[in-house]
Formats: C-alpha cells, structure tokens, sequence
C-alpha cells in the first residue's frame, strides 16, 4: 500500500496513493468534499481510473485526513494546505508537468492547483465542480459532519483548530471558495469542464468557470447512458490531444 509522508511545521502528513497505467501522468481529485478519497470514484457517475490508465500514468490519492491520508488540523489550514500536499506528492513521485482530472470538490482544488503552479498543469478536467450558489449553508453542514465524524479520532486537535479550518475552507467569498474566477482567466491551460446540476455542485458555477477559462470546452451531458459513453471519450480525447509531445 504506496504512502508518502513528509515533516511540516505543524506534524508529519501521510498521504496514501495508488498508481494505474503508464505513459503522461494524470492527478486524478476524487468527489466526497472532505471526504476526498479514491475509493469515492466507485459511487461517481463513472470512475476514470481504468479508462485513463490505458494511455497515462494515472496518480488517484485520499486527501489529508480523508481515507488513509492523515495530517495535522490547525487554525491556519485551508485550501493551501491541500496543494501543498498534492504538489509534494507530485514531487515525490519524480512529476514535473502532469494533467489534472479532479470532481466535485477537485474543481475547487484545480483552481488552487493553477494559482499556485500552472506551469506544472498541462490541462485540466473539471467534473461538476462545486461553487458558491446561496447553498454556504449546506458546506458548514458538510463540514461539520466530516469533523464530528473525525473528532473522536483526533484528540490532539482543539475545538478552535475544527472551528477555523471549517471557515478557511468554507467561509469565504470566492465562487470556488479556494479562488474565484480570475485564478482560472489568468492561465491558458486547456480545460474541460462537465456541468453540474444539483445544490453542492451549482450549474452557474460550472458555467462561470468555462467563461472565465481563456481555453475552455463544455460538457453539458454526461451522466446517463448513452451520454456518458461519448462523454468519456470526449475527456480521453482532450487528454490525448494536450498531452506534450515529450512529458
């Protein structure tokens, strides 16, 4: 069972990966909110672990804290803390450029991932992700569920490190919450983006991401049968056709 682990300031971060496939690497961000983990793909519209593996190296992990990942929680963690890991995970590996594919939450973690390295992203794919649409509510209520769940596993982290992470993560302005739009216009990075539907994963949000994208392409069906089928060649295809001639 892969797992890196790396010293912070604040404690040792183990985070747990799995490796598909060879060829151009994909860092693929599973759906579950804080819940991020690979085995999530299982319950997603579909899991693309083994399709893309039959062209890329495919890199699928659990988030800190999600999964078999674990790290410490401080009142200063956010979203950063999040690309800090999946960068030095990225680096452990021995990747510089690589694509990312990342759903629901993995938008959210995309749009950080190209305000802090988008020389490193080849092209991304955006699968429903999620966004600010009057629904804050309904992520403290997430949050809070995932930290309920954890605390009694984690008596070394105070109530005000819970409180603060959950308002890092959630209590801010940016449609994305880790940015807004402008961290996806300022790139040229290609990027596919699959419209969401549903309170988590706002259409407006989707759409406000493919406008602000100076490269972008939409997917607006994709779910059902036989949708789905032309769906998952589509994101195959973009990956082929933005894959670098030498990774």
């Amino acid at each position: 069972m892969p797992s890196y682990e790396r010293a912070t300031d604040t404690g040792i971060v183990s985070l747990y990966y799995e490796e598909e496939g060879q060829g151009f690497p994909v860092l693929l961000i599973a759906p579950g909110g804080m819940r991020s983990t690979l085995s999530a793909w299982q319950n997603a519209p579909w899991n693309p672990i083994r399709q893309l593996a039959e062209n890329h190296r495919v890199i699928a992990m659990d988030q800190r804290n999600a999964g078999r990942s674990t790290g410490p929680i401080t009142v200063n963690d956010g979203w950063h803390t999040y690309t800090e890991d999946q960068l030095a995970l990225m680096n452990h590996l021995g990747i510089g450029r690589f694509h990312v594919a990342g759903m629901c939450i993995g938008g959210s973690y995309i749009g950080a991932l190209l305000a802090a390295a988008p020389e490193r992203i080849a092209s991304a794919v955006v699968f429903q992700t999620i966004g600010l649409d009057d629904n804050r509510d309904a992520f403290f209520e997430m949050y809070q569920s995932w930290a309920d769940d954890l605390k009694p596993k984690r008596p070394d982290v105070k109530e005000e490190a819970w409180e603060a992470f959950g308002r890092n993560m959630y209590g801010g302005d940016k449609l994305f919450f880790s940015v807004g739009p402008e961290a996806f216009a300022a790139v040229d990075t290609p990027i596919l983006v699959l419209l969401g539907d549903d309170l988590y994963h706002p259409t407006s949000a989707s759409r406000a991401l493919a406008d602000a994208a100076s490269n972008s392409a939409v997917i607006e069906t994709w779910k059902e049968e036989p949708a789905r089928k032309v769906a998952m060649a589509k994101v195959e295809d973009f990956l082929l056709d933005n894959t670098p001639v030498t990774a």
